[in-house]
């Protein structure tokens, strides 16, 4: 029987020596790669060719969603497992829109890590209850009337949240590895959407969202 490869993504070894662990106690599933960041998590995927990529999001360099939109355009074949401390509404939506297959918070049981990268290999969705609950609130909102926050394209969204955790312009360009133009009109673009007219107010807003904490 073959086994389902998996590459995994994290950018705490600890947390990926957790995961070698527990995969280690599965005869059908084995680890055959590990990146600590986004830009050498698509590296490693044309390198190895996983059949399953264990994602975190938060993460220094390029983080995970758009290392997911990026693997998904140019590996389709290759499924991406969100594996992270974040559980709200908004990461849940941004990484559903990224490409992501599941949705899994770092508070699961090991069991259910499993289960879901079985799942994605199967080409199935598995989604931690509360990450079903948030499609299901979205989905309910759009049928009630769409918030502003919705019209945000994911770009847009990673833009808000780096500007809100006091990045510069023209830091955010070299983490997302494009022009100062470009983040200046996403920027325009947000502030339009949001009908905002200042940083200070986006980072308001982007709190209140639980897009960022005090702590960031």
């Amino acid at each position: 029987m073959d086994k389902i490869k998996i590459l995994v993504v994290d950018d705490h070894a600890i947390l990926r020596d957790g995961i070698r662990a527990l995969i280690a106690l599965y005869d059908d599933i084995e680890i055959i790669g590990e990146a600590s960041e986004g830009k050498e998590a698509i590296e490693k995927v044309h390198e190895l060719s996983p059949d399953v990529v264990v994602m975190d999001i938060a993460m220094p360099g390029m983080d995970g969603l758009e290392a997911t939109r990026r693997i998904r355009k140019k590996s389709p074949k290759v499924k991406v497992l969100i594996l992270t401390q974040h559980d709200n509404r908004e990461y849940v939506l941004s990484a559903i829109k990224a490409g992501a297959a599941s949705y899994i918070p770092k508070k699961a049981l090991g069991s259910e890590l499993v289960t879901a990268i079985r799942a994605a290999h199967n080409g199935e969705s598995f989604l931690y209850p509360s990450a079903a609950a948030a499609l299901i609130q979205d989905y309910l909102q759009r049928v009630e009337g769409e918030e502003p926050y919705d019209r945000l394209t994911p770009r847009e969204r990673e833009i808000l949240k780096l500007i809100a955790e006091g990045h510069t312009s023209k830091e955010i360009a070299e983490m997302l590895f494009i022009s100062f133009k470009t983040v200046l009109g996403h920027r325009m673009k947000v502030m339009e959407k949001l009908n905002f007219h200042n940083r200070t107010e986006l980072i308001k807003y982007a709190m209140r969202k639980g897009l960022v904490t005090m702590d960031t």
